[in-house]
């Protein structure tokens, strides 16, 4: 089975450069029409021209595809809705988000400025909410959308210096964890990919034969999965080196012990039972966590 665009329109942001630039060229030459969104600016968020999203609509139509460039800020919700409604003047319809703008403020948390992790939560996690809630309309009424949310390891398992792009990629799951919930009724399908790529924001980081293996072309089948008809929902695909994984948020059976003066020193005692990860769950919502918890409560009872 292909994974065909073709009569697709996809907005994929911070595609001037790295992974968004091969994203946007691997969607067109699928059949997809893109919107190249990149505001142009460093990794640290600084500047801005739009000349980096120009060059890669440039390569699309050079290859025979159909694409349009923009520079909005992902922050700036008014610039954001321009940005959707110039695709759909141009085209009618948008099918595919990708969320994948992003910057880097890399600092140990005791001397991170707060400025630094603001600004940090304002691309990553509103950036992607400016854009989703933009399109998330559009998508409602023709029945059909896939949108990407870009996490990462950093995110889903901690990395030193990056606690506030692990708390905005964390935040993206959570974000995409409920968007696919409520975008289910209408065709919306909502992921996160992690992923492993050498780009701008990796310089310098990794030996020469680690960076060869990295390329962000190598992530990009993860991407094309998760935006094609018949993606799944609510998944989080990582992707690095040509190698794919899933993750998942899981929920242990648990041990009830009840409210007792001393239910502090149990919990401390019974700590390796409770958290055994046999018979663990991936939960289909949040409540399912409350379900466990007191069903487990009224079985004690009797």
């Amino acid at each position: 089975m292909k994974l065909d665009f073709t009569g697709r329109v996809a907005i994929v942001t911070g595609a001037g450069g790295g992974l968004g630039r091969a994203h946007a060229l691997a969607l067109a030459a699928r059949g997809a029409r893109v919107l190249v969104n990149d505001l142009g600016g460093t990794t640290n968020g600084q500047g801005g021209s739009p000349s980096a999203a120009q060059a890669v609509v440039d390569e699309i139509i050079a290859a025979g595809g159909q694409a349009i460039a923009n520079g909005a800020s992902v922050t700036d919700p008014v610039a954001v809705a321009a940005m959707v409604a110039q695709a759909m003047a141009a085209w009618g319809r948008i099918d595919i988000l990708v969320n994948n703008a992003g910057i880097l403020r890399d600092k140990s948390f005791a001397k991170m400025p707060l400025d630094d992790f603001r600004l940090v939560i304002d691309v990553h996690l509103m950036g992607a909410v400016h854009c989703t809630q933009a399109v998330w309309p559009i998508m409602q009424a023709q029945q059909y959308g896939r949108i990407v949310m870009t996490t990462s390891s950093s995110g889903l398992y901690g990395n030193f210096g990056q606690a506030n792009y692990g708390a905005a990629k964390m935040a993206l799951v959570g974000l995409m964890q409920t968007l696919s919930i409520e975008g289910a009724k209408s065709g919306i399908r909502v992921n996160c990919l992690a992923p492993t790529a050498a780009t701008r924001m990796t310089e310098g980081l990794m030996p020469p034969e680690v960076l060869a293996a990295l390329q962000p072309e190598a992530v990009v089948p993860a991407m094309l999965w998760l935006t094609s008809s018949d993606a799944p929902t609510r998944a989080i695909a990582c992707a690095g080196a040509g190698t794919f994984e899933a993750a998942h948020i899981t929920l242990t059976k648990g041990l009830h012990l009840g409210l007792a003066h001393d239910t502090p020193e149990q919990l401390a005692a019974a700590w390796a039972q409770v958290s055994d990860r046999s018979g663990e769950q991936v939960p289909a919502s949040g409540a399912a966590q409350g379900s466990n918890e007191v069903t487990q409560a009224l079985a004690a009872r009797r």
